[in-house]
């Protein structure tokens, strides 16, 4: 990663041009050609360090439910597991943890029947015995840069 690159990145987390050419506008803010930033981009995202460029939605504000689960998963079909659920597009954010629920992730559905649903899903599907549900009562939202 160069000095173009970091700035680049600087850009997109939080100003990403949302315009016909918007590949064209951040190669003018880098003095690179629109191809280039394209490219640059592309590249980001095939070496993993940028996983998605997109909208974030408040799910709250457009009606829908969301809620954090932890599930007891055995060591060794962590992996395993962890893909059943990623493979659901209602589902935001997965990580393991060390603790005895160590597999935890985000779920945001339409409605709390869908929610329900899913997460009964996933549990058969992913053969999980325990899970916790905490739905969310308040969000907190913060925006989050990191300056490179």
């Amino acid at each position: 990663m160069d000095e173009i690159d970091r700035k680049l990145l600087n850009i997109i987390q939080s100003d990403f041009p949302i315009a016909q050419r918007p590949y064209e506008i951040l190669g003018n803010r880098l003095g690179i050609s629109a191809q280039e930033a394209l490219a640059r981009v592309g590249a980001l995202i095939e070496s993993g360090i940028v996983r998605r460029i997109g909208p974030s939605f408040d799910s709250q504000r457009l009606g829908h439910v969301s809620a954090l689960v932890a599930a007891k998963v055995p060591t060794e079909y962590l992996e395993q597991v962890a893909a059943v659920v990623s493979s659901y597009p209602q589902v935001t954010h997965n990580y393991g943890r060390d603790c005895e629920y160590n597999l935890w992730f985000t779920l945001i559905c339409e409605n709390q029947e869908q929610l329900e649903r899913v997460l009964q899903e996933i549990k058969h599907k992913a053969g999980i015995e325990e899970m916790a549900c905490l739905p969310a009562k308040r969000v907190f939202k913060i925006q989050v840069d990191f300056a490179l």
